[in-house]
Order: structure tokens, then sequence, then C-alpha cells
């Protein structure tokens, strides 16, 4: 099965062509801006009419959340009108296609842990872009996935687990939100998850619609913090860690806007592909090994 990859070079991208790379399965053409500019319809129409598919795995996405409140346009044409052009290529090639979003897309104010079907309520232009692309997808082509994910970390690029190990190591004291909460994901269980529905899809399956895959235990930023720093200790990463400060978000004030709840519910995404949430205190433990 040919895979068609944008956003190779990101966390997503780097751990999906490593799992494909060991198996027969899979032949992944991995393109990031460079390669392929998702944000040019004509360029995304010849390459696909180039290199002949069998599926699109859309993991390109403009995710500096601040960043994106002043870059809306930029936002908008990697977020919003990069998805759309993709669907329509692939509409018109009569292949699927899996496309990545994200839990900004609701506003934070449920009680329990959200459905695909929930409605959506983006608190800021990165969640409001990452919605239209999947609108975008949603109404352009029949046969796709949308997989919603959250707090993405791996052994790859910058990310949290990173940024946060780094600073337990170089100061006295750490202050983490901890009254937002969310599901920390591994993106190598995301990539298994993504490579699970293309082995399906090549065997016929066709349970097209939305899904989420996260983490399979809420946390806060805080606790998200703790366990990093508990585990880079455990393994030596860390000689020393800094005090743990709980601070409020209104403490840290930040350009856009965060939903203080996103807890996604995975149920339905093991229900139609067999794919669980994400272990990712277990994952925590792999990636903090490899770092």
């Amino acid at each position: 099965m040919k895979i068609l990859l944008t956003g190779a070079n990101g966390q997503l991208g780097s751990c999906l062509q490593a799992l494909a790379k060991n198996s027969s399965l899979f032949t992944v053409i991995a393109t990031d801006y460079k390669d392929l500019d998702i944000t040019n319809q004509q360029a995304v129409i010849d390459f696909v009419a180039n290199t002949k598919p069998d599926i699109i795995v859309n993991a390109a996405a403009h995710t500096a959340v601040d960043k994106a409140q002043s870059e809306v346009e930029l936002a908008t044409a990697i977020n919003a009108k990069g998805p759309n052009y993709l669907a329509k290529a692939a509409n018109t090639a009569a292949i699927p296609m899996i496309h990545v979003s994200t839990d900004y897309v609701f506003d934070g104010t449920a009680t329990q842990p959200y459905l695909p079907n929930y409605p959506a309520k983006p608190l800021g232009v990165y969640g409001e872009t990452k919605w239209q692309g999947e609108e975008a997808v949603r109404n352009t082509l029949a046969e796709h996935i949308i997989i919603r994910t959250a707090w993405v970390f791996s052994e790859y690029g910058n990310n949290f687990v990173k940024t946060m190990l780094r600073l337990g190591g170089e100061r006295e004291e750490l202050g983490v939100i901890a009254d937002q909460y969310g599901c920390p994901t591994y993106a190598g269980d995301l990539a298994a998850a993504i490579l699970a529905c293309c082995e399906q899809i090549k065997g016929g399956k066709t349970a097209w619609g939305s899904y989420h895959h996260c983490g399979d235990l809420p946390t806060s930023w805080h606790g998200f913090t703790r366990a990093i720093l508990a585990e880079g200790l455990a393994q030596g990463k860390l000689s020393n860690s800094a005090k743990l400060n709980a601070i409020k978000t209104e403490d840290y004030p930040l350009p856009a806007p965060r939903p203080s709840y996103s807890v996604m519910d995975c149920s339905t995404m093991q229900k139609a592909w067999g794919v669980a949430a994400s272990d990712w205190r277990a994952a925590l433990t792999k990636v903090i090994t490899l770092l």
C-alpha cells in the first residue's frame, strides 16, 4: 500500500515513517512543505496524479497555537485550505484520506470526555482553522477518516516532554498549569493507529468518519510534568529535579486561549478499528529512554 504522507518531518510523520520501515505492507511517499506545498492546489493535484498513492495521510499542520493568533492567513492556508485541496485530489483519484486533527476544536466546557460527535466550538485561531479543515474533508471526500488527538509527544522534534526535562534539570523551581486537563499522546502510538487503519482499509474496511485517539488517562500539565520529572530521575536523565509548583491558567497568560478540559473518549475508535487509547505512561518511559 502506497501512502502519501504530508508533514513527514513532524513528530507524527517521523514516527509513522519509522514504523512503516519495519513493515512490508507499506511504501511511504514522505513529503514536507519543500516537497509538496499543500496550500498550492495545483501542486497537490499534480503530485497526487504523478505519484498515484493508494491513500493520503495528512499530518501537516500549523501547530504553533499562540503564533496562529497573529498568523491567521498562514494557519488558514495550512490547516483549512491544505486539507481541502488534499481531499479534492483524493476524490479525483478515487482514494481515501486520513486527516489528523486536534482536541482544540472543543471549548473545554464539557464535564465528561468528548465523543467525536460533540459539537465543536474552538476558542482560538488554531482550533478554528483545524475545524475548518475537518469540515472541508467531510464535505469533499466521502472516504475519509478524521482522527483527533491531543498533547502529542515523542522522541522527535521539540515537545513538552523534552522542554520539561530540560527545565527540570536547569531550574530550582517550575510553575506549571494545573487547571487544564487533557490526555498526553505518544506520536508513535498515533502512527500505529493510523497504519492499523490503513491495513484494514487495504483489506476492504470502510468505517469512514471522525474518531479520537489520545492517551488513556487524563491529567493536567502539572501532573504530566510530575510524571516526566519522576521518570527522568528514575532513568538517571536528571541528577536533581526542580521543585514543581501548581499554577492557574490566569497566572500564565498566553495569546491563545486553551480549553480547560479537552479529555476525549476513544471508545468509537476501538470499536470501529480495534485501536485502543494510548498508554501514555508506558510510552513516556520509552521516550525518555530514547532521549
